[in-house]
């Protein structure tokens, strides 16, 4: 696990599905992937909020934030590997700070407003509310999805993030997401 949530340097374009639960972040991400032939990167916390469910009965907790920050970095390093000029990644660093500040009354862990501040990635895709909210066991706030979508745009904000709002089905958000990643890479180049 990587302790001082070291992010690798990579010339690949870090792209990241940004927003509140149940926004279709993980379905994006898959599809992006696979259209341009790389590499995603799977929600850390999913997996591990999952089994702390399942076996204790337990939700998250302050101290679970910073595995889950580590865990989450730690695969984004691993899926680096074999990315190819892209990496798509299902969440990233900031979502962990949104979650906490939103969850717990404000506060966020230094060592992770850090990273959040110091991290690059390249473009957010901020996926709109406008889809159906699925209940499972981890997701808690289908009555707050304006207020969580509108913290979530606010840090983008605060730190200038380069980012468009994916809004309409799965086609049109993919069609959208597609369109401006191909500008980006033209621009970039």
């Amino acid at each position: 696990m990587e302790k001082n949530f070291n992010q690798q340097q990579t010339d690949c374009l870090r792209i990241v599905l940004f927003g509140p639960e149940s926004t279709g972040k993980t379905t994006m991400a898959k599809a992006l992937a696979s259209h341009y032939n790389t590499q995603w990167v799977p929600e850390f916390a999913r997996d591990y909020l999952q089994n702390k469910w399942d076996q204790h009965r337990e939700v998250c907790t302050l101290d679970d934030l910073k595995i889950i920050a580590a865990g989450q970095i730690a695969l984004e390093n691993k899926a680096l590997k074999t990315a190819n000029e892209l990496l798509f990644c299902d969440t990233n660093i900031l979502v962990t700070q949104a979650w906490s500040e939103t969850h717990f009354e404000g506060y966020c862990a230094p060592e992770i407003l850090t990273a959040a501040q110091q991290f690059n990635y390249d473009f957010y895709f901020l996926t709109d509310i406008d889809v159906p909210w699925y209940a499972d066991d981890l997701r808690d706030r289908p009555d707050q999805r304006p207020h969580m979508f509108r913290h979530f745009k606010s840090l983008l904000q605060k730190y200038n993030c380069n980012y468009t709002v994916l809004s309409g089905s799965h086609e049109e958000r993919l069609k959208k997401a597609q369109h401006t990643i191909n500008e980006l890479q033209f621009t970039l180049k």
